[in-house]
């Protein structure tokens, strides 16, 4: 038998519950909220959702698009997406990471409130990287921190040239001397040479080399353009030798008097430092026992760093070997017998220095190669550092 149609009753029935659950909203799986029909999942702007003047995440969803909590309050951004958990950033806080479940974003470190910096920048001045770099925090220079830069030419490793003249000889290239210094062989030339030297050097990658050649006319000399000797006179450089010095004259640096139209001369005989001045031949120290003893014998093959001064009003001359007073060089004040009295016979010695040259000449057979650097000229000692 075929079953009896549905009475009307119950197909209205059955329409009206069809209608009553297509009406009723439900529940995102998981959130606990019932969502309004008009939410939707929006995505702050870098203006939006933060603290006043903060800015917000790129891709966070906010439900307040558009609002701004109070200045230095915890600002909370609300996932409208199902399941997704609420995260909150502190507003004014520098460096701090906000992160949402499921953000595809990623961390994100913040700039400081009211900065206006990118996302993803540090706060001005911190040194800080950008969040996923490979830069250590902290370890960016400041800008105008006031680190101080070396002077060009100067020799030094800090600060500026502290005398009239300071060279390092760096900025030549080939084997020409710099334009301001020049060539000088007096009365005569033979096979002394001077050139730049890559191979060698105190400071930097430069020096001056110096081949001297055995005798008078083998001589060479180089000296600064246009430069004129201070009262006192102060010079410090460094020198390298070769070869020792022997029982022989030889002359590495040379000043000329323009008083006595001589030079005053300083070099080596019986194997030790010496000064000599040319007019009367005198030497400093007596070449004595006791004078000798009271020199030095420079090494070979090491920088060494000579400093000197000579004040032609006192009389007073005075040298230092790496930075250290040598007691047979100097003259000042009352004669020390075998040692400075030879060089003060002459009562009326007061030099007037013009010039400054540094080389090699030999007054017997005697060769050598020598290498100069960082030369500083002035009127107070700078030291050997």
């Amino acid at each position: 038998m075929s079953p009896a149609p549905p009475s009307p009753f119950r197909v209205a029935l059955l329409c009206l519950c069809v209608l009553s659950a297509c009406a009723t909203n439900e529940a995102a799986p998981g959130s606990g909220t019932s969502a309004s029909p008009t939410a939707t999942t929006t995505n702050a702007t870098a203006s939006q959702g933060a603290a006043a003047g903060a800015d917000a995440t790129p891709g966070t969803s906010s439900s307040n698009a558009g609002s701004k909590a109070p200045s230095g309050s915890s600002a909370q951004t609300s996932a409208a997406t199902a399941g997704a958990p609420a995260s909150s950033a502190t507003a004014g806080t520098p460096g701090q990471t906000a992160a949402s479940a499921g953000n595809s974003g990623g961390a994100t470190t913040s700039a400081a409130a009211g900065s206006g910096a990118p996302l993803g920048t540090p706060a001005a001045g911190s040194g800080a990287s950008a969040a996923g770099s490979s830069a250590t925090t902290g370890t960016s220079a400041a800008a105008g921190s006031g680190a101080v830069t070396p002077a060009a030419g100067s020799g030094a490793t800090t600060g500026s040239c502290q005398g009239t003249l300071c060279e390092s000889f760096e900025t030549s290239t080939g084997d020409a001397l710099d334009p301001t210094w020049e060539l000088s062989t007096t009365n005569c030339m033979g096979t002394g040479t001077v050139t730049m030297d890559s191979m060698q050097a105190h400071s930097g990658t430069r020096s001056v080399r110096v081949n001297g050649g055995g005798g008078f006319c083998n001589h060479v000399f180089f000296r600064p353009k246009g430069w004129a000797a201070t009262a006192p006179l102060y010079a410090r450089f460094f020198v390298r030798f070769e070869k020792p010095l022997t029982q022989s004259h030889v002359t590495f640096l040379a000043l000329h008097d323009d008083a006595e139209m001589k030079d005053v001369r300083m070099g080596g005989q019986s194997e030790i430092l010496m000064w000599n001045r040319e007019s009367d031949d005198a030497t400093l120290p007596e070449l004595s026992p006791t004078g000798i003893a009271m020199s030095a014998k420079p090494e070979t093959g090491k920088w060494l760093c000579i400093e000197l001064l000579i004040d032609g009003a006192t009389p007073k001359l005075e040298t230092w070997l790496n930075g250290e007073p040598v007691k047979g060089l100097i003259v000042e004040g009352e004669p020390t017998p075998d040692v400075d009295a030879q060089w003060q016979r002459k009562a009326d010695w007061h030099p007037k220095l013009s010039d400054i040259r540094f080389g090699w000449e030999s007054y017997g057979s005697d060769e050598n190669t020598l290498w100069f650097d960082d030369v500083v000229l002035g009127t107070s000692r700078v030291g050997c550092n």
